[in-house]
């Protein structure tokens, strides 16, 4: 059995917790042939050579200018190059990688390939030659056949290596050793095109401070404040026509930009790209939960065109519309244009609270986790968490809010021992009050509340 696990070395030298369990499942298959498979600078070389150490029989590096700037469609036609010169039984990819979060490549490069897929691995159960059956996140225990390409969630630590372990080669292919169309590679095969950026300062609040003994009251009145409803979303003045949206959840977002809004209820891949070919829509919105992004990726990339993740706003001049997505780990904001019809994107739409109030915790509160979700019952409040919390196993993926979580925006957001990270922000910051609670007053977080309170965790009065 052979196995390809796609990785991408990020910014602070690692891979993303979801590519390391991808690699880590693919070394605890007995027999199996591991190779890894990346695309990066030729300094990336010496990170897949030390990471051969771990188990894998070689490492691929696609490497060559003409990759350079590649959207997730470039990305995944590269890849998918390789894969078919390699061949493998399964290909092993996280979630997303540490840089992108798009979540997009996978599907993309299944469907390239012609590779059955499977999202959101939480635990490979039994895998042979001819299939694979695995329990995923969302929708239990599924099988499928290979050859497929799976996507794993964090699931597990990898491993050490042993003292006496060996490295294994890295080969360097470049655009022809793929046999390329260079055309279809880097920035000049990416249909998407970040058109401007600027620094992320939405979400900002007025922060009072007050004494912890006020707390309690605090949340009281604010529940029993009532607010005129306001309009979440911006509307433009000129507007396009023949905007599709998959589902009923991104239409606030159609709203924003037309008046000619078709709901698809249809979730067949196959049957949307007809569609989309047949009758030639301006655009097509789809949600970001995880069902919502495999559809749209991969009929992007039966279409062969671009597709932008994650958008926050759309905007429109009345001709093109552009799309606005938090960049670089949610620090900057870009605005993109896409080169292809129809213009195609996943909305960060928000998922729906039964809580009024949603109390999260942070890495500043981990040593408490049973007093806050003490507090939180205590006041009838659901539990959400930050990344850095989930990425290290204390908590379900359920609850991560943010960039690569969920969306939400309950009456009240309280967050107790959380920075104030942009990825974090971008999950919660449309929320009607936000208290935060911080030992130190300096906290990005209290320029993103409406209350603020400089006390630890251990201080909750339960």
């Amino acid at each position: 059995m052979k196995i390809v696990v796609c990785i991408r070395q990020g910014r602070n030298g690692e891979m993303s917790p979801f590519e390391a369990s991808a690699y880590e499942s693919a070394l605890r298959i007995g027999g199996a042939e591991v190779i890894l498979l990346s695309m990066g600078i030729p300094s990336t070389a010496d990170y897949l050579k030390s990471l051969t150490r771990l188990g894998a029989k070689k490492a691929i590096l696609l490497s060559d200018t003409r990759f350079a700037g590649a959207d997730t469609l470039a990305t995944a036609y590269a890849l998918s190059l390789a894969l078919k010169k390699l061949s493998p039984d399964y290909v092993f990819c996280g979630r997303q990688t540490m840089e992108g979060d798009t979540g997009q490549t996978g599907p993309m490069t299944s469907e390239l390939l012609g590779y059955s897929l499977m999202t959101e691995v939480m635990a490979i159960k039994n895998i042979t030659e001819e299939s694979a059956q695995c329990m995923t996140r969302r929708e239990g225990e599924c099988t499928v056949k290979s050859p497929s390409l799976l996507t794993f969630e964090r699931i597990c630590d990898l491993r050490l290596p042993s003292l006496f372990s060996k490295m294994g080669e890295v080969e360097i292919w470049n655009a022809e050793d793929i046999g390329a169309d260079t055309e279809k590679c880097g920035l000049r095969g990416s249909p998407t095109r970040v058109i401007q950026t600027f620094e992320n300062q939405s979400g900002k609040r007025k922060c009072v401070f007050l004494d912890k003994n006020a707390l309690y009251d605090t949340i009281e009145r604010v529940l029993n404040t009532e607010v005129l409803a306001t309009e979440k979303t911006e509307t433009s003045d000129k507007k396009i026509d023949k905007v599709w949206i998959v589902g009923k959840k991104p239409i606030e977002f159609a709203r924003s930009v037309s008046d000619d809004i078709t709901v698809i209820d249809s979730a067949d891949e196959e049957e949307i790209t007809q569609r989309i070919t047949t009758e030639k829509p301006n655009a097509v919105l789809f949600a970001t939960d995880a069902e919502s992004k495999r559809l749209a990726g991969r009929v992007a990339a039966r279409l062969r065109i671009g597709l932008c993740a994650d958008c926050t706003s759309l905007e429109t001049d009345g001709e093109t519309l552009f799309m606005v997505r938090p960049a670089l780990s949610g620090k900057v904001i870009a605005k993109i244009k896409s080169l292809t019809l129809p213009v195609m994107a996943t909305v960060r739409t928000e998922e729906d609270t039964k809580e009024r109030i949603v109390v999260s915790f942070g890495h500043g509160a981990v040593g408490c986790i049973d007093r806050v979700k003490a507090f939180a019952e205590k006041i009838g409040a659901g539990i959400g968490s930050s990344r850095k919390v989930v990425d290290g196993g204390l908590i379900g993926y359920d609850t991560q809010i943010g960039l690569t979580g969920k969306v939400i925006a309950p009456e009240i957001y309280i967050a107790i021992g959380i920075s104030g990270a942009v990825q974090h922000l971008a999950g919660m910051q449309n929320s009607r009050t936000v208290i935060a609670i911080n030992t130190d007053k300096k906290a990005d977080i209290f320029d993103y509340a409406d209350y603020g309170f400089v006390m630890s965790a251990e201080e909750l009065e339960i």
